[in-house]
């Protein structure tokens, strides 16, 4: 039925300011949403039941396009070296070309939660042009119960409509494709890409920018705890084995991508997974190859056979940065709240393309904030636009464009956790060894799962350790199960000049890197770079 007017509905007061919608389609479930995006072609079907999507010429984030509301209560608090400011005027008027856009069309809303501690999350409605944009984000974040429904007042408002293009020289950005994010009014606004990522991370844009203040610290991380309540926290970018490492049949799964860290222990901010699909096995990720046959899964540009509906899930013809997204509560050990204590051990994963650092090391808590505000790893093929093979990058928190306020207030909040709750921490190179990428080959996931292991377990404490020539931090020297060879990366290269011509390369790379924090920083974590560790010597 046209919706003539502002939007009523019994899911509370509707202040979007949209009218004269030809439908509102009001927390559809799964089911719904399926035949809404089968009647508008919007995907297929494909065997046993996953929805499959194509998302056109955007198969990953458009970093380049997200900007940041630059107003009086932004202007101190933003991290305006590392995000794009955008006028209020010029948000404004795009806000209301956006709402003008969407007269005469159909629009899906729900209702959702981001944060499962109740005390810190944030009420979230979403408007997408897409039906099964809504069912991603449905599988994303946390349903409300049923009582909290007729009563839902939203506190952040999302507005997704992919049709709409901006015109860069009307709104000063960058291309038709933009993402604004105006945190005093609590709104983002997504068009021109129809990549279902963006919505989820406006979420986590927003978390970013509103937890610190209350002591609360917001991760790019996965998360899982073992059955001693031994939780654990993997930081990590896309690709750098979130999601495969902390979905194990050992431990129970929180979540695969974003954190909190509150008074109250760990909590996740979803209540879904977004797993990265090219090349997933039975055989090595039993529990993610899973979802893949189940319906109400979304997978994004993964190929398949318009026949017999199979998946090709080693195909990146459409895409390298192939996707899927899907309820927690399809992982069989994932937790049932998404909360945790408050954690053992941190895991800092890192890609490393230059072959330099080894599968696993231990640090001490200035290293580990060294390493948090550095954010080393290897950008993956298809994670961003433009990006076609694995480069090297300093991304840091280990989610750069996700930061908006500086590096230093998230590190020493960690920083302070870590010290309060007595952490241990360790940096695991997921990966090459014996030689750079091209050259060498991807860290095995059967040694980087033991080794991890033996650091969750603790049992490692009783092992030898030696000191890292480059970086300073503590390398084992053999762990059970784990070639000894691998452990020494130099030892994995058959020209060991060129190893030392590539470590000595990456040391000035984080030291060049790491020049804009050291005013802000404490002398113990300056003395943690690794020209500090190589001067000792």
């Amino acid at each position: 039925m046209k919706q003539t007017g502002p939007i009523i509905s019994r899911f509370g007061a509707d202040k979007s300011g949209f009218k004269n919608l030809a439908a509102a389609h009001w927390n559809y479930r799964p089911a719904a949403l399926y035949e809404e995006a089968i009647k508008r072609n919007e995907g297929h079907v494909a065997a046993n039941g996953p929805f499959v999507v194509k998302t056109g010429v955007h198969t990953g984030r458009s970093a380049k396009d997200k900007f940041i509301v630059r107003d009086a209560s932004t202007e101190k608090t933003v991290w305006w070296d590392n995000n794009k400011s955008m006028t209020t005027e010029a948000f404004d008027l795009l806000h209301a070309d956006m709402l003008k856009h969407a007269e005469g069309k159909e629009l899906f809303i729900q209702d959702l939660f981001g944060g499962a501690d109740e005390t810190h999350r944030l009420a979230t409605r979403v408007y997408t042009e897409y039906a099964w944009h809504s069912l991603f984000i449905q599988n994303l974040l946390i349903e409300p119960k049923p009582e909290e429904l007729d009563n839902f007042e939203p506190q952040f408002t999302i507005i997704d409509l992919p049709s709409f293009e901006a015109d860069p020289a009307k709104y000063g950005v960058r291309t038709g494709t933009v993402i604004a994010c105006n945190f005093a009014k609590r709104i983002v606004l997504i068009g021109g890409t129809s990549y279902a990522g963006e919505i989820k991370k406006s979420v986590f844009s927003m978390l970013n920018y509103e937890l610190p203040p209350k002591r609360v610290m917001p991760m790019h991380c996965s998360s899982n705890v073992g059955p001693e309540g031994d939780t654990a926290i993997f930081f990590g970018l896309s690709g750098t084995g979130k999601t495969t490492l902390s979905a194990v049949a050992t431990r129970t799964l929180i979540g695969d991508d974003e954190h909190g860290w509150s008074e109250n222990g760990v909590f996740n901010f979803e209540g879904g997974c977004y797993a990265k699909m090219i090349k997933l096995s039975a055989e090595a990720e039993p529990e993610i190859y899973a979802v893949t046959k189940r319906f109400g899964t979304v997978l994004e540009n993964v190929v398949m056979d318009e026949d017999t509906r199979e998946l090709d899930l080693d195909s990146a013809a459409l895409a390298e940065n192939s996707r899927g997204a899907y309820p927690l509560s399809f992982i069989p050990n994932a937790s049932a709240t998404g909360r945790a204590p408050h954690p053992k051990n941190i895991i800092m994963l890192t890609a490393d393309a230059f072959s330099v650092l080894p599968p696993v090391a231990r640090l001490t808590p200035s290293q580990a904030m060294y390493h948090f505000l550095s954010g080393y790893t290897a950008k993956v093929a298809g994670t961003e636009k433009g990006v076609t093979e694995p480069e090297a990058t300093f991304s840091t928190c280990f989610g750069a464009p996700f930061m908006s306020r500086h590096p230093t207030e998230y590190g020493n909040l960690l920083r302070d956790l870590i010290a309060q709750h007595k952490v241990s921490c360790w940096l695991v190179n997921t990966g090459w060894t014996g030689g750079v990428y091209g050259t060498g080959s991807r860290m095995p996931i059967k040694a980087t799962r033991a080794l991890l292991a033996a650091a969750l377990e603790g049992s490692r404490n009783n092992f030898a350790f030696r000191t890292d020539p480059n970086f300073g931090f503590e390398v084992p020297i053999s762990v059970p199960g784990v070639d000894d060879k691998i452990l020494n990366p130099r030892e994995t290269w058959a020209d060991k000049a060129a190893y030392d011509a590539q470590a000595q390369k990456l040391v000035k790379m984080f030291i060049d890197n790491f020049a804009k924090f050291e005013a802000h920083v404490d002398p113990d974590v300056r003395a943690a770079a690794p020209a500090a560790a190589r001067a000792a010597e």
